[in-house]
C-alpha cells in the first residue's frame, strides 16, 4: 500500500470502524431496555437504524455499477478514492434519513411504542 501521508493509516482506522458499525448497532438495539426511554431516545435509534440500513442499500448498488469497471490497471490511489467513496456513502444515508428517509425509522418508532405500551 501506497502511503500518502499518513492517509493509509487513516483509510484503516476507517475500514475497522465500518467493520464494527453493524455490530455496535446491533449492540445498542440488543442490549438496551427501552421501556424506560424518551421519545426521542427512541427515535433516534430508529433513525440510526435506518440510516444504516440505507448505507447498506446503497453500497449494494455501488457493486454492480462497479462490476462494469476496467480493473486491468492498477491505481495506487484506489484506497483513497474507496475512503472517500465509503464515507460519501455514509453522509448520503444519513442526509436521506434526516431530511425525508424511507419511512422505516418512523414505522419503527411508532411499533416500538406500541410494544412498549409508551
Amino acid at each position: 500500500m501506497v502511503d500518502l501521508g499518513g492517509m493509509s493509516s487513516l483509510y484503516t482506522g476507517f475500514l475497522e470502524t465500518q467493520n464494527t458499525a453493524g455490530t455496535k448497532l446491533k449492540e445498542a438495539v440488543d442490549g438496551a431496555d427501552y421501556s424506560k426511554a424518551s421519545d426521542e431516545e427512541l427515535l433516534d435509534v430508529c433513525k440510526k437504524f435506518e440510516s444504516y440500513f440505507l448505507e447498506q442499500v446503497f453500497k449494494e448498488m455501488q457493486k454492480t455499477v462497479d462490476c462494469f469497471k476496467d480493473d486491468q490497471s492498477v491505481n495506487p490511489n484506489n484506497n483513497l478514492v474507496d475512503f472517500f467513496k465509503d464515507s460519501a456513502i455514509q453522509s448520503l444515508a444519513n442526509t436521506s434519513t434526516e431530511t425525508q428517509g424511507l419511512g422505516l425509522a418512523q414505522m419503527m418508532y411508532e411499533q416500538m411504542k406500541r410494544n412498549y405500551n409508551l
